[in-house]
């Protein structure tokens, strides 16, 4: 029988794999609940027109990347592609803009897009992000850039770059996009086929694109920073600003134009040469209309999300490395040292200690092999002889230096060292 193989673009995770994300998420949620941030689980799954009204019916997400089913009913059905859109849904649904306090939300989880399955680009990754709900002030923004920031650089990433922009408002965006496609059209030749159809449907997009021929065509490309309305300067002027004051360095990107429909004023990314052409680690900005879009009430918001697959990637080799001084390997063998040995791990889990066995080995020799294959930094020798004592011996596996320990009570016996060292 054919062995059936996991999905292209869909990765396992394996056990040697998950200390280092274990190792980046908790990073993310001390971050996240240090800056005011509640955990918010959205389901991973969603009716299809929530994504289509929210990212936009002319992105590419939308167009070609959702991976979307009929139900038994027939409702179109699609996972998510990203958590925003379903942040938004649960904020609306549960009524949390009448909670006087500002609502603000971070997710970690699983998303799904059918792209091309690249280094750090998969069908199935995972995102950490965070949502703002209830303040257009200018200090909502710096405070989402800061912790995103903050995390990575508290993550070690190496050569980190903030990248900023403004959108502007909607109707800059309007005013401006005749003046973007006077310029593109004197430029189309030179356009790749899928630039040239994003002049019809979103041409702000045409800045984004990262091929070399259309990046060469549209570097003299209007700014959209030089047509803001004096509101959208004054509010990107006072991010930068606040930016400033808590030493926070940037670099303006006129092309930093997102591929999502929603955002507005603020968009950010932050990248890194160590990822090579799909450079994004973290990205986000502001989305003042879409709880409105979505059949809210008109509510200001701001948040972003870090691909942890490229985190991952980046994350330096020794930045996960977890001390072993409280695991244990159990080594009993022998009839009384085995019903002794089952009863000692018992223990040990019980006062939070790590512990493990295993139940196939059945000499000391055996034993001590499989704990040195495991990593354990102890392991406590139980045979028969010493269950009739009532002691074990405690081997440091890295010193090789040994004590004999009462068995009565050594469990309370590890975990007051654990705690005094």
């Amino acid at each position: 029988m054919d062995m059936i193989k996991g999905i292209k673009g869909v990765k396992d995770i394996l056990p040697e794999e998950t200390p280092r994300w274990r190792f980046i998420e908790d990073a993310a949620r001390r971050w996240a609940l240090c800056y005011g941030y509640q955990e918010i689980r959205i389901p991973i799954f969603e009716f299809t027109a929530l994504f289509a009204r929210s990212i936009g019916t002319t992105t590419d997400i939308v167009e070609k990347e959702m991976y979307t089913f009929p139900d038994r009913d027939g409702t179109s059905l699609t996972l998510r592609p990203e958590g925003t859109a379903g942040t938004v849904r649960a904020f609306i649904e549960h009524n949390r803009a009448a909670d006087p306090l500002p609502q603000k939300y971070f997710y970690i989880g699983p998303m799904f897009r059918h792209e091309r399955p690249q280094a750090g680009r998969l069908r199935q990754f995972h995102q950490f992000g965070v949502e703002s709900f209830g303040t257009s002030d200018p200090r909502a923004d710096v405070e989402a850039i800061a912790l995103l920031w903050r995390l990575l650089s508290d993550l070690s990433l190496p050569d980190l770059t903030l990248e900023i922009n403004s959108l502007g408002s909607s109707g800059d965006r309007v005013a401006y996009k005749p003046i973007l496609l006077a310029f593109l059209s004197q430029q189309e030749s030179h356009l790749c086929a899928n630039c040239r159809r994003r002049m019809e449907t979103n041409p702000l997009r045409v800045l984004d694109c990262k091929v070399p021929d259309c990046r060469a065509a549209t570097e003299s490309a209007p700014k959209l920073t030089d047509h803001l309305s004096p509101e959208a300067r004054t509010h990107f002027d006072q991010v930068l600003t606040g930016l400033a004051a808590i030493e926070i360095p940037y670099r303006l990107n006129p092309r930093l134009v997102r591929g999502l429909d929603y955002y507005c004023l603020t968009s950010f990314e932050i990248t890194s040469t160590h990822l090579g052409a799909q450079n994004a680690v973290g990205a986000g900005g502001r989305y003042d209309g879409l709880v409105e879009t979505l059949g809210g009430p008109s509510v200001p918001a701001v948040g972003f999300a870090v691909g942890l697959e490229r985190v991952s990637l980046m994350l330096p080799g020794t930045a996960a490395s977890s001390s072993h001084d409280s695991f244990y390997y159990v080594a009993a063998f022998g009839e009384e040292g085995s019903k002794f040995g089952l009863v000692l791990l018992d223990e040990l889990r019980r006062v939070g200690l790590s512990a493990q066995c295993d139940y196939r080995a059945s000499t000391l020799k055996a034993h001590l092999r499989q704990a040195d294959r495991s990593k354990c930094r102890y392991a406590i020798l139980l045979g028969d002889d010493e269950a009739g004592r009532g002691f074990v011996i405690l081997r440091n596996l890295e010193s090789k230096v040994q004590e004999e320990l009462p068995l009565v009570g050594l469990a309370s016996l590890l975990h007051s060292r654990i705690l005094t060292r």
